[in-house]
């Protein structure tokens, strides 16, 4: 759907592919919260917990379950998941930089004349775009990104200002890149001679899939001899460190400032949460959900919800248990003795 300024409830509910109840011509022409929402906008309730909102709410529509749909009085889209419903509107209302449906090259931008750009590229000022790179068709390249020699990005890309890609990096279509990312610097690579830390030279690449999201700041290291792989359709948070030979599979998300040391294999459909640090050479099975914080030292074998660390606590019980922890190994060993004691005739 072309974006534009607003649309009427029979073209919202078309493009979400939901049913409408109500009036086929209201005027939708933003989003807002049940408790924030004003007329002409376009709200939705996915948490039980806010149902008490609905009757209060002043958006002109509600993206709604069909299990509470009677509860809500006015126009609304029945959805069997109102979320991702509502993820899908966002869309229709994202703001669009001015160059971005242009295909506008800045004249400042640095093109080497072997680099093939698709139809209505943006290039933005000052770009870097080095020899044999291709770049697909309706892609935007943002102020000041770097695209590194032979790399290749598909159709429909979105590099945000400031973005680094170094050589030989394949970048799928639909991929969304923010500022500051780096893809394809060399992995953290050394061998210790007795006296010092001699480079192992990364000659391996970084393959991305199709529909992939990079938050700002994350970096994928390029591998060792082969390539680092991100699957399609991971989605990865701001500051995400991912080291040489990784692999990552499909529709794997990795929540803010986790990292993952090299060699690692994770499977599809895993969430990785905030913090979280996985060291080298582990294997993680598919559908694996890692809690905030966790230090993954073991590969993990099961699907299933896996967390560790410390869980928040008052300052003076944490250190009166940090004591106890300290205390744990002669614990356990007078408890042992005791056990022979008491086993003895």
């Amino acid at each position: 759907m072309t974006h534009k300024h607003s649309y009427t409830l029979k073209e919202i509910a078309d493009f979400l592919e939901v049913e409408l109840l109500g009036d086929p011509q209201c005027e939708i022409h933003g989003l807002g919260t049940l408790n924030g929402a004003a007329p002409g906008q376009l709200s939705f309730l996915s948490n039980p917990f806010y149902t008490d909102q609905l009757s209060s709410c002043k958006a002109s529509a509600i993206i709604i379950s069909e299990k509470f749909a009677e509860s809500c009085p006015g126009n609304k889209l029945i959805s069997p998941a109102p979320y991702v419903s509502f993820a899908k509107a966002t869309g229709l209302f994202a703001e669009l930089a001015s160059s971005e449906s242009q295909g506008a090259i800045h004249e400042s931008a640095i093109i080497h004349e072997s680099a093939q750009l698709g139809e209505n590229v943006s290039v933005a000022a000052n770009v870097v775009i080095e020899a044999g790179v291709s770049i697909g068709a309706n892609s935007v390249i943002g102020v000041g990104s770097y695209i590194g020699e032979s790399s290749s990005i598909e159709k429909n890309a979105k590099l945000y200002n400031g973005v680094s890609i170094y050589h030989k990096v394949s970048i799928g279509e639909n991929v969304i890149i923010h500022s500051g990312a780096v893809i394809g610097a060399d992995g953290f690579g050394f061998a210790f001679d007795g006296a010092a830390s001699v480079k192992i030279h990364q000659l391996g690449g970084v393959v991305i899939g199709d529909d992939v999201e990079i938050g700002a700041n994350t970096t994928i290291d390029r591998g060792a001899i082969e390539d680092t792989v991100i699957g399609n359709g991971v989605k990865m948070d701001n500051q995400v460190q991912v080291a040489h030979n990784v692999k990552i599979g499909d529709h794997t998300m990795l929540c803010g400032c986790s990292g993952v040391g090299g060699s690692t294999t994770i499977g599809k459909y895993c969430i990785v949460g905030g913090g979280v640090g996985i060291i080298g050479h582990l294997k993680i099975v598919d559908k694996v959900h890692i809690g905030a914080l966790a230090c993954i030292n073991q590969s993990i074998s099961e699907p299933g919800v896996y967390t560790s660390g410390t869980p928040q606590q008052k300052t003076s019980d944490w250190k009166r248990n940090a004591i106890r922890f300290q205390q744990l190994d002669s614990i356990a060993k007078r408890l042992k003795e005791l056990e022979k004691s008491t086993d003895k005739p």
